[in-house]
């Protein structure tokens, strides 16, 4: 995984736990704060920045999507949309469990919205992997299970094992287990998909349910 770094021409950030360094407690608050400040790419942003992620120290579930779309950075609610509500009954758990940052962490490859761009959102902006992902996984120490949703987070996670493309690596999602399941985008422009491969939601769907019922259920057990 690539290293944080920030170039001269990036607005300069407050100071942030180093890569590796664990966050928690206040650092982790001190860590968010900074996140949700950042500009460093304002100028890329049509709609302005928005930084939106969820995390809290005790997850045992990670999300790593794309970047948020418009009603999401409109909210400020991590996929508070259509694409989330089939991401929310692919893993079935309901939205309070959904939006807890002590048992679910979202964080996209880009925080911001990118805006539109000839068929689709633009890509994630690389900028926020660069200077905060390393960081915000640091602040994760509990987690059993990740998520990795559409091409840009298994590209960074999985590297030459996702060359092949979305379809490839979910079909291939046995050979990441068990710490992590790619899964393809839960948005209705993948309908077509999803039809054309009736054993994602025949066998991997219910298999993805149980290792997320098992990750929290941890959690659960250790909670007071």
């Amino acid at each position: 995984m690539r290293k944080p770094g920030q170039s001269s021409r990036h607005t300069r950030q407050p100071e942030a736990p180093a890569a590796g360094e664990m966050a928690t407690g206040e650092d982790l608050d001190s860590l968010l704060e900074a996140v949700r400040a950042c500009t460093a790419c304002a100028g890329h942003l049509p709609h302005g920045p928005r930084p939106i992620v969820q995390v809290g120290v005790n997850a045992r579930l990670l999300i790593v999507g794309q970047a948020p779309g418009a009603r999401v950075h409109a909210s400020g609610i991590p996929w508070d949309d259509a694409s989330g509500e089939r991401l929310r009954g692919w893993i079935g758990i309901d939205k309070p469990a959904f939006h807890d940052p002590q048992r679910v962490a979202i964080i996209p490859m880009g925080f911001c919205y990118p805006g539109k761009g000839a068929s689709g959102d633009l890509p994630p902006r690389r900028e926020c992997a660069d200077l905060w992902l390393d960081r915000l996984l640091a602040s994760l120490p509990d987690i059993a299970l990740t998520l990795l949703i559409g091409q840009y987070a298994q590209r960074h996670f999985l590297g030459k094992n996702a060359a092949g493309g979305v379809g490839a690596t979910v079909a291939a999602h046995a050979q990441f287990a068990p710490a992590m399941i790619p899964l393809p985008h839960p948005s209705p422009r993948n309908i077509a998909w999803f039809l054309r491969n009736p054993w994602f939601e025949a066998e991997l769907l219910p298999n993805l349910r149980h290792k997320v019922r098992k990750a929290l259920a941890k959690r659960n057990k250790e909670s007071p």
